[in-house]
């Protein structure tokens, strides 16, 4: 396995069996304790990723 190919992202094989065993986890076994929490407000304002890209400006050359 040279090269593996995760959302678009060449990654070692290290890596893919770290991804692998990482999607096996059930949730209760994940720590979320490191996360601040968020307000309502603070999830009123979230865009979706795709939403927030800026276009590419044009440059002259």
């Amino acid at each position: 396995m040279n090269n593996l190919i995760i959302n678009g992202v060449k990654v070692s094989e290290e890596q893919f069996n770290r991804i692998k065993a990482i999607r096996q986890l059930p949730d209760n076994e994940i720590d979320f304790s490191d996360i601040p929490p968020i307000s309502k407000e603070e999830l009123k304002k979230f865009k979706p990723a795709r939403l927030r890209r800026k276009k590419a400006e044009k440059v002259a050359s």
